[in-house]
């Protein structure tokens, strides 16, 4: 190895160790629900967007109508163009509507819209969830999240829910979500901070007083986005609001995709922005990211003990991230350097359909900027 290499190696290495830090202190700093939630006293309604989730749709609302602690709770669930059959699952029960969500018009993404029409229809709620169909909630999961969002004084708090994976793809991939934010993210600032690049939300489940969200523009606001959930978030904090990612892995659960070709497409969709709000900004992040637990470990493989200490760092990040989000510690962070790897390989397949305009999701082509 060469003196420039192993000077660069080295420079990884230790940038593997201090990203290390960073997440053990932010996974101790990472605010957590209380045990025992007390009742919510305000009207809550949770919008489910739901488009071709038959197969989903009854799990997702038999646990959400077994929520404790809620009384006024509501429930809109918005059809966006379903060809499966999805509003015949939807159980009859006086606190649950079903809408049909109008197509989405120029400039505007399908989530967004149907999110944004629920929204509408939640009458005179004070308080605002947004849930995907795939998601489990727990008995106390609304009642703990709108604990944390009064004792932090936040305006909306996104509980990551614990991502649950199957085969080799997901446990690969999935993982990186939360381990891109605990690792990269300051959390306590972030809180505070309204700083584009300080913000991450997951639109799985999301809650937000409605007060905040009408003074973000709510989904209007963020119309055309892929990662709409990111977007609020911003919008929100430019609004002077605060909010900020959460523990939600003891409330929810949710498989996100089943399988590599889900998983590809559906990190395809998305990653070209997800990494920095830009593609430029994308590319080069997904670059530093294979540099810095990439390069190290292949290093290692060479006899380089900067190399071996940069791997072993970067496996002592993901377990400790998976350890205090609800993930799968071992051996999963063993394999870090291929999840970082592969998820280079995405982040170039997104931005190739980016470029080409062929980015797709449910049957819907996504007209983004480019």
């Amino acid at each position: 190895m060469s003196p420039a290499a192993h000077r660069l190696v080295q420079a990884c290495a230790g940038l593997s160790v201090l990203a290390a830090a960073h997440a053990a202190v932010n996974t101790a700093l990472l605010r957590r629900p209380p045990l025992a939630p007390r009742a919510v006293d305000r009207r809550v309604t949770v919008v489910v967007p739901a488009r071709d989730e038959a197969d989903q749709i009854e799990g997702c609302l038999a646990a959400l109508l077994d929520q404790r602690g809620v009384p006024g709770l509501r429930v809109v669930v918005v059809d966006d163009g379903s060809t499966d059959g999805t509003p015949d699952r939807v159980p009859v029960d006086p606190r649950v509507q079903v809408r049909t969500a109008r197509p989405p018009g120029p400039g505007w993404l399908g989530k967004p819209n149907a999110c944004a029409q629920g929204a509408a229809a939640a009458g005179d709620a004070d308080l605002l969830v947004f849930l995907d169909a795939d998601v489990r909630l727990m008995p106390d999961a609304i009642a703990s999240a709108v604990a944390v969002l009064d004792d932090a004084g936040l305006d909306l708090v996104s509980p990551w829910p614990r991502q649950l994976t199957g085969t080799a793809a997901e446990r690969l991939v999935q993982p990186l979500q939360q381990w891109l934010w605990a690792t990269l993210l300051p959390l306590r600032p972030a809180e505070r901070s309204p700083r584009p690049s300080l913000a991450a939300a997951n639109g799985q489940f999301l809650v937000v007083r409605r007060a905040a969200y009408e003074r973000a523009g709510g989904h209007t606001a963020v119309r055309g986005e892929v990662l709409e959930d990111i977007a609020l978030l911003r919008a929100v904090k430019a609004a002077g609001g605060r909010g900020v990612v959460v523990d939600g892995s003891t409330l929810a659960t949710c498989r996100m995709y089943d399988g590599w070709p889900a998983v590809r497409d559906g990190y395809t969709k998305s990653l070209w922005s997800a990494l920095g709000g830009h593609p430029a900004a994308s590319a080069g992040a997904a670059v530093a990211l294979g540099a810095v637990w990439v390069l190290p470990p292949l290093a290692a493989l060479t006899g380089s003990r900067a190399g071996l200490v940069g791997y072993a760092a970067g496996v002592l990040n993901r377990a400790v991230v998976a350890a205090g989000t609800g993930g799968r510690v071992w051996p999963d962070a063993l394999a870090h350097p291929v999840s970082v790897a592969l998820l280079d390989l995405l982040v170039a397949r997104s931005l190739r359909a980016h470029r080409r305009g062929e980015l797709t999701w449910r049957g819907r082509t996504l007209t983004v900027p480019r």
